[in-house]
């Protein structure tokens, strides 16, 4: 019996309609970066492990999809090793390349090894697949596209707000609620210090990540586990259960972490931000929250998370400031920030909340009815000149039996249909029928041509 075809858990295979409904999310995407003056760039599928590990942190180390080398992989590893099942150490000898866990690495990557080919500051989009080890379930995928924009090569500030404005301005093309949360890496490293705990601030930051998914107690399990002492976890409750106008957050703030030098530096970033925010209108709603961490190590300076208010899912965007990853590749000095739309999760809200606009589905805007090689002859310059205009049209292949064709248009969401017999032949006209109203008039050529040229 032939083994029944599948795919690996976490992937997805796209039909027509769906690939026709992610190129309308990537478009539109698109769109809006090259309106604010970004570039595209590509890289690599795969990368060296070097490039990889130890970017992410422990737990995003652990999810690097790891690629095994080419030929007899196994013959170089050591004996002692595969003998002990060490899997840390013979992933070193056996492998030598991952697929990449997201595009900012790579990114940082692309800018040191062409930093004499490039100007800064530099801004450039990304719109290709990433890979994670993760375990599968309802908006997570081992393989998702992200949507990324950044600008490397600058300090200032206005970076942060013209990506909330590229934020706000996507999101509203696409007619999803959103909120934006924003907060700032030297604020929560000002937190470590004030209670105590400058050296966990990793530790401290991914427990503080997962509060919304696991809540406050489970949060705090997990710091006492990774051993921040009790007097350490009482001193931050208050602090991460702060409510309030974004003034009297911060002013709250300022009371704990006003001494730490990070801490005043963070806040000061963060009015800063929200001043520019203020001198315009923006479609999405923009919040301070001082319990969003982010998890990922090479955050530095503000963080962003965008939520959907309309569906239970997770973050549909994300991002924030890095002041010293390129330094990791022997380019220390170059400041970035950027943010990653997930165009996965984009995709299942869109879809949850029906906001696909039906242009967006239909690749077909008219379809030649097809009755016989006469019939074909007299249709197929129309056909051409309707292309040559920009108008997605198509002939059927065979002269098969009416209902079938019209089903077929149907099917593929074909607003309008020609049909043409001797008749129109001999009046040298078409018949356009109206799919959606059932509306049929007779035309000739070129007002055919004008009419769906418009």
């Amino acid at each position: 019996m032939a083994q029944k075809p599948s795919i690996p858990k976490g992937t997805r295979d796209f039909s027509p309609v769906e690939m026709a409904r992610r190129n309308y999310i990537f478009d539109t995407v698109k769109a809006v970066f090259q309106l604010y003056g970004f570039q595209p760039i590509e890289t690599p599928a795969m990368e060296n492990l070097s490039t990889l590990m130890g970017k992410y942190g422990e737990e995003g180390d652990k999810l690097l999809f790891k690629i095994l080398n080419s030929g007899d992989f196994a013959a170089k590893a050591n004996d002692a090793d595969l003998a002990d099942r060490n899997s840390i150490k013979l992933t070193n000898q056996i492998s030598e390349k991952g697929l990449r866990y997201d595009l900012t690495v790579p990114f940082a990557r692309f800018v040191v090894q062409y930093r004499n080919d490039i100007s800064f500051p530099f801004k450039r989009y990304q719109i290709q697949p990433v890979w994670r080890a993760d375990r599968p379930q309802k908006g997570r995928y081992r393989e998702f596209y992200q949507c990324d924009v950044d600008i490397v090569g600058s300090d200032s500030l206005l970076n942060e707000f013209e990506l909330v404005q590229i934020i706000s301005d996507v999101f509203t093309h696409l007619r999803v609620n959103t909120v934006v949360k924003i907060n700032n890496r030297k604020i929560l490293a000002g937190i470590a210090e004030a209670i105590g705990e400058a050296d966990r601030i990793v530790d401290i930051t991914v427990a503080i990540d997962k509060l919304d998914k696991i809540g406050l107690e489970k949060v705090n399990e997990e710091l006492l586990e990774k051993g921040v002492s009790q007097d350490a976890v009482d001193k931050l409750q208050p602090i991460l259960k702060l409510s309030g106008t974004t003034d009297e957050k911060l002013d709250s703030i300022e009371q704990v972490i006003g001494a730490t030098e990070l801490g005043k530096k963070g806040i000061e970033e963060v009015r800063t931000f929200f001043n520019y925010i203020s001198s315009v209108e923006l479609n999405t709603e923009v919040e301070l929250d001082l319990t969003l961490a982010r998890g990922l190590n090479y955050y530095t300076g503000a963080i962003f998370e965008v939520k959907a208010k309309d569906v239970q899912i997770g973050s549909i965007c994300g991002g924030g400031r890095y002041d010293d990853l390129t330094g990791i590749f022997g380019m220390p000095g170059v400041s970035g920030v950027g943010v990653s739309f997930g165009a996965d999760r984009i995709y299942d809200v869109m879809t949850q909340l029906e906001l696909f606009p039906e242009e967006a589905v239909a690749s077909t805007k008219l379809l030649f009815v097809n009755f016989g090689e006469k019939e074909e002859a007299f249709c197929l310059p129309i056909l051409r000149r309707l292309r040559e205009a920009g108008v997605n049209a198509e002939i059927f292949p065979e002269a098969a039996k009416m209902k079938k064709q019209m089903t077929w248009a149907d099917r593929k969401n074909i607003a309008w249909v020609v049909m043409v017999g001797e008749d129109e032949m001999n009046q040298g006209k078409v018949n356009l029928k109206n799919m959606k109203t059932g509306d049929q008039n007779l035309v000739s050529p070129e007002e055919l041509v004008r009419l769906l040229a418009e």
